[in-house]
């Protein structure tokens, strides 16, 4: 195998992608990539995008790869953060589901999107928050951006079918019992969703954990008028929703 490939691979391992931009700054031109190409050393996925030959590429690493090679910031959020922090006890049926958080302009290529990766994809951009809440990991040898469990928790409520699956979120967030005030009080506080902040405040109550006690309620905006999270359910006064009443009756 050629020195430079070698020696990049022996850099940062042989399970991962490798884009021709940042193949370029480690001394790899677009010539000798095609080259590599043609003696069966790289693999094209995609335009500008390269494999190991014979190489198994899981999300992660790929996700590793674009945040790094291309200074990206797409974020390991909701369940799956959950999940890769310890809060779910239990092990899903099928493929595993992977959801990915964006900023609003910031979309994922097609190909990232249509390729068959080890986990099912689910990616959303959203302006519900900024950075706040999103910590360096690493998972399975690779660095990757994971939102912290009190910025998972909102991204779940905020999902685009987040009300069909009330219940289950209460689940895990029943499960929430070491969540940090400190944190959660500003990411309430800067969370630009009325609708996330009543549904958390009223799981959180519900759940009677005593991190909610440490809050300060008087610097968190819940809105005015009344919130139809589902069309018809249970209304909730204090919050001024109606809910979905399997998650009303839920005891």
């Amino acid at each position: 195998m050629a020195t430079k490939i070698k020696q990049i691979i022996d850099e940062i391992g042989g399970e991962t992608l490798l884009f021709s931009s940042w193949l370029s700054t480690k001394g790899v031109n677009a010539s000798e990539q095609a080259t590599y190409v043609q003696n069966g050393w790289l693999e094209k996925v995609a335009y500008g995008v390269y494999k190991i030959a014979g190489a198994s590429v899981s999300l992660f690493s790929a996700l590793s790869a674009y945040n790094q090679q291309l200074d990206k910031q797409c974020t390991i959020g909701a369940e799956t953060a959950l999940e890769l922090r310890g809060y779910m006890h239990y092990v899903p049926m099928g493929k595993p589901l992977a959801f990915l958080f964006g900023k609003p302009n910031q979309k994922l290529p097609e190909w990232f999107m249509e390729y068959e990766w080890d986990r099912t994809l689910r990616y959303q951009t959203s302006s519900l928050l900024e950075t706040e809440g999103v910590d360096e990991m690493e998972i399975e040898g690779h660095r990757l951006w994971v939102s912290c469990p009190e910025r998972a928790i909102l991204e779940c409520l905020n999902r685009p079918n987040a009300t069909t699956s009330l219940l289950d979120t209460y689940y895990l967030m029943e499960l929430l019992t070491t969540l940090r005030p400190k944190v959660l009080q500003e990411l309430l506080e800067r969370c630009s969703s009325v609708k996330v902040k009543r549904l958390f405040l009223y799981m959180a109550e519900k759940a009677n954990h005593p991190w909610l006690k440490a809050l300060d309620m008087s610097r968190i905006d819940t809105g005015s008028g009344r919130r139809m999270i589902v069309p018809q359910g249970k209304y909730v006064s204090k919050y001024n929703m109606t809910i979905p009443a399997d998650l009303y009756n839920y005891v």
